[in-house]
């Protein structure tokens, strides 16, 4: 995989297979890590301004596990575009929960930061 294509989507399509597909992952611990490697790997960088997120990943973690309650779709594929379809796969759903200022902030980006306008599912 490429840098280009690293996209929303793929970042999604990879959470919802790690948390379906690979039980020997403990997501929450490592999803963190897993990130900022392969940002890495593709010449990238995690610093204040570009790379790793961890508040808007913690929340599309949460997106995802609420997507997975209720899917019915047996393949992963289909798992993967149902997910893209809902609500939780749209790119500014964790808008729902934070101000713009505060889901961008350097602390947001650094650590997981409380939502601000609602709390997360």
């Amino acid at each position: 995989m490429q840098r280009a294509d690293w996209t929303h989507e793929a970042h999604l399509a990879a959470c919802l297979y790690l948390l379906t597909e690979r039980p020997d992952v403990d997501v929450d611990a490592e999803i963190g890590g897993l990130i900022r490697r392969f940002n890495e790997s593709v010449g990238g960088v995690n610093d204040d301004s570009s790379g790793y997120h961890e508040t808007i990943t913690r929340s599309y973690v949460v997106g995802v596990r609420l997507f997975l309650a209720d899917a019915r779709e047996e393949d992963l594929l289909a798992r993967v575009n149902g997910l893209l379809a809902s609500p939780m796969g749209r790119r500014d759903w964790p808008l729902r929960f934070y101000s713009r200022e505060r889901l961008f902030s350097v602390a947001a980006r650094r650590g997981f930061v409380e939502p601000d306008l609602a709390p997360l599912p």
